[in-house]
C-alpha cells in the first residue's frame, strides 16, 4: 500500500470539492501540497448537471431586491428549520460568489446594458437566479477546473474510490482509496480534510441524481462515528422527465411554463394561488402527486408512472432556444419531443439532500453539540450547516457550494499552516492496513447474494414508503426491510474478479454506502411526528413547531443508532404559517 502526504486533502471534486481546492491553493500561495480526490474524472462529477443557476442579490434596487429579504425567503422556504446565521451567511456571501465566476469566466446571460440576468425561481420573492442558459451547472465546473490547472500545488488524483476516513480520537488524519484503474491501494494522510462529495439521492432508482450521487462521504463519516444531521429531509424536484428521471429545471417554469393535468387544468392554483408554478419545490411536488392520485394524471405504459405535463408551448421558441436549449435537446433526444410543440411528461423525482454531515457555521465538522473536529471540514450537499432546513430552495444549492467551498477551503488550508506532523505513522499506517484488509474482503467476497439485488430491493422501498408521502405503517416497513439489506450485504459475492476498472466492486461500495445511508433516513423519518417541508406525514399532517423544532442528529452506535435533537437557530424571523 502506498501512502501519500498532503497539507489538504479535499475528498470531491463538485463545485463544492474545486471552490475548495482554490481557494486554499491560493491562501497557501504555493507553500502547501494539495490533493484532490475523486472516484470520477473531475468533470463528470454531478455538479455539471446543474441547470437552473446560482441565488444571489446582485442589483438590489433595479430588482428591488435585499439580502434581507433573500433571507427571509430561504427561512419561510425551508419551513422554519434553518439555522437562521448560517441563512445570512449565505445571502452575505452569494453575491460575491457569482462575481468570482464571473471573473472565472463563466458566460452568464447578460440583459442589454451588460448587467448579469437573473431568472425567477420557486419560493424567491423577486428574480435573483444568475443564470447561463440551463448549463450553468456545467459552466461552472468548467470555470473551475481550467483554473484549478494552472495551480502546479494541487494534484487530482481520477477515479479514486475513497472507503474509509482514518480517525483517532477528534481528529481525521486521512482517507483510505483504492485506484479503480488496477485496484491498487492508497492512504492520503493530511493535515486537514474537507469532504465535499455531494449528495445521496440514488438511494431512489427515480432521480435526477446521475449514479455516482451514492453519500459516500456521509456514510463514511457516519461509520467514523461523526454525527450526521437531518436526514429525513429529502427534496423531490417536481418536474422530472418520464420515463428516465432526467431534471428538467425549475428554470423552464421560471421563464413562464405551465404545469396542467389530464383535463388540460393549470392546476397550481389551488394549491399555491399567489406563486402558482413558482411555489416551493415541496408545495409543488406535492401537488402533483395529489393531483395524479385524484385521478388527474397520466400513466406512461413503458414505466406505468403516473405523471402531469409541463406545458412550454406558449412560450417564444427564440426564448426556449435562448434560455431553455439544453431541455429542448434532452426531450428531442430522450422521448422524440419538441418542447415549443408538444407537452413534457413529468412527475417528482428525488433530487436533494438537506441533510447531511453536521458541521457549525464555518463548515467545521462537529464532534458533538460544542466541539468541532480537529481539522476537518465538509461543504456543498454532502454537509449540513444548516441553511436548507426542511426544504431548499432552488438556486440556493449552488450559492451553498461555491460560499462554503471557499470557507472549508481556507480554514483547511490556515490550519494546515499552521500545524505540525499530520499524524504518528505507525498509528496512521495500522488504521490504513486495516482499511485495506477490508476492501479485500470485499474483493474477495464469495457470498450468495447479489449486490444489485439489495439495490433493486433499497429501490422498492423507498420509492414505494419513503417517497412524497409518507406514513407511519409504511415507514416503519422501509426502516425494517432496509435493516434486512444491511445485514445481506454481509453475504455478498463480487462476480467480476478483473482489477481494472471493476464497476461491479466500486458499485458494491456505493450500495453498501446507500444501505446505510437510507437507515438513516428512515429511522429519523420514523421519529418524526409532524409534517415539514420534505418530510410529509398522513398521521400528522401540521408542522409541530412546540415539539418539533429541531434539528435531528443521527451517531452510528453499538445499538444501532443514537438520535438527538438540537436547536435551530433562530435571530430574526420566528415561525409563522407558510402560504403562497
Amino acid at each position: 500500500m502506498e501512502v501519500l502526504d498532503y497539507d489538504v486533502v479535499i475528498l470531491g471534486s463538485g463545485i463544492a470539492g474545486l471552490t475548495a481546492a482554490i481557494h486554499a491553493s491560493r491562501l497557501g500561495k504555493g507553500n502547501l501540497k494539495i490533493a484532490v480526490v475523486s472516484k470520477l474524472h473531475v468533470m463528470r462529477s454531478h455538479s455539471v448537471a446543474a441547470e437552473g443557476g446560482i441565488s444571489g442579490v446582485l442589483y438590489p434596487q433595479a430588482n428591488q431586491d435585499s439580502k434581507e429579504l433573500h433571507a427571509y425567503d430561504t427561512v419561510k422556504g425551508s419551513d422554519y428549520l434553518a439555522d437562521q446565521d448560517a441563512v445570512e451567511r449565505l445571502v452575505n456571501g452569494a453575491p460575491d460568489e457569482i462575481k468570482f465566476f464571473d471573473h472565472l469566466g463563466v458566460p452568464w446571460n447578460r440583459r442589454e446594458k451588460g448587467m448579469i440576468d437573473q431568472r425567477p425561481f420557486g419560493g424567491m420573492s423577486v428574480p435573483r437566479t444568475a443564470f447561463a442558459a440551463d448549463k450553468t451547472g456545467f459552466f461552472m465546473m468548467r470555470s473551475l477546473y481550467d483554473e484549478l490547472t494552472s495551480h502546479k500545488d494541487i494534484d487530482i488524483f481520477n477515479e479514486h474510490f475513497a472507503t474509509n476516513l482514518i480517525r483517532k480520537g477528534n481528529r481525521i488524519y486521512g482517507i483510505v482509496a483504492f485506484d479503480l484503474s488496477n485496484e491498487n491501494v492508497k492512504a492520503f494522510r493530511s493535515k486537514s480534510i474537507v469532504i465535499a462529495t455531494g449528495g445521496a439521492s440514488r438511494i431512489y432508482s427515480f432521480t435526477t441524481n446521475s449514479y455516482s450521487n451514492t453519500g459516500d462521504g456521509t456514510a463514511m463519516a457516519f461509520r467514523a462515528g461523526l454525527p450526521i444531521k437531518d436526514m429525513e429531509f429529502v427534496q423531490f424536484h417536481p418536474t422530472a422527465l418520464i420515463p428516465s428521471g432526467i431534471l428538467i429545471t425549475e428554470a423552464a417554469r421560471g421563464e413562464g411554463g405551465y404545469l396542467k393535468n389530464s383535463e388540460g387544468e393549470r392546476f397550481m392554483e389551488k394549491y399555491a394561488k399567489s406563486k402558482m408554478e413558482l411555489a416551493p419545490r415541496d408545495i409543488v411536488s406535492r401537488a402533483i402527486i395529489s393531483e395524479i392520485k385524484a385521478g388527474r394524471g397520466m400513466r406512461d405504459h413503458e414505466s406505468g408512472l403516473y405523471y402531469v405535463y409541463l406545458d412550454l408551448r406558449h412560450l417564444d421558441p427564440e426564448k426556449i432556444d435562448e434560455k431553455l436549449p439544453m431541455i429542448k435537446e434532452i426531450t428531442i433526444k430522450m422521448i422524440n419531443l419538441d418542447p415549443s410543440k408538444s407537452q413534457i411528461p413529468i412527475r417528482p423525482a428525488a433530487h436533494f439532500t438537506m441533510g447531511g454531515i453536521h458541521t457549525n457555521i464555518d463548515g467545521a465538522v462537529m464532534l458533538d453539540a460544542s466541539r468541532p473536529m480537529v481539522g476537518t471540514w465538509a461543504a456543498g450537499e454532502c454537509a449540513c450547516v444548516s441553511v436548507h432546513g426542511s426544504n431548499r430552495l432552488g438556486s440556493n444549492s449552488l450559492s451553498q457550494c461555491s460560499v462554503w467551498g471557499r470557507i472549508a477551503g481556507r480554514s483547511a488550508a490556515d490550519f494546515a499552516l499552521k500545524s505540525g506532523n499530520a499524524a504518528d505513522s505507525g498509528s496512521f499506517f495500522a488504521a490504513a492496513e486495516e482499511e485495506e484488509s477490508d476492501i479485500h474482503k470485499i474483493i474477495d467476497a464469495r457470498g450468495s447474494t447479489s449486490p444489485y439485488e439489495l439495490r433493486d430491493s433499497l429501490y422498492e422501498l423507498m420509492e414505494e414508503h419513503m417517497y412524497v408521502y409518507r406514513n407511519i405503517r409504511g415507514m416503519a416497513i422501509a426502516r425494517k426491510g432496509i435493516s434486512a439489506l444491511r445485514n445481506k450485504f454481509k453475504d455478498i459475492y463480487i462476480e467480476d474478479k478483473g482489477k481494472a476498472f471493476n464497476t461491479n466492486l466500486r458499485e458494491a461500495f456505493e450500495i453498501h454506502n446507500l444501505l446505510d445511508i437510507a437507515w438513516i433516513v428512515s429511522e429519523g423519518a420514523f421519529r418524526r411526528h409532524e409534517s415539514r417541508g420534505a418530510h410529509v406525514v398522513a398521521e400528522y399532517p401540521k408542522r409541530d413547531d412546540a415539539r418539533w423544532l429541531k434539528h435531528t442528529i443521527a451517531i452510528k452506535s453499538a445499538a444501532g443508532i443514537k438520535f438527538s435533537y438540537s436547536k435551530v437557530k433562530i435571530t430574526k424571523w420566528q415561525p409563522e404559517e407558510r402560504k403562497y
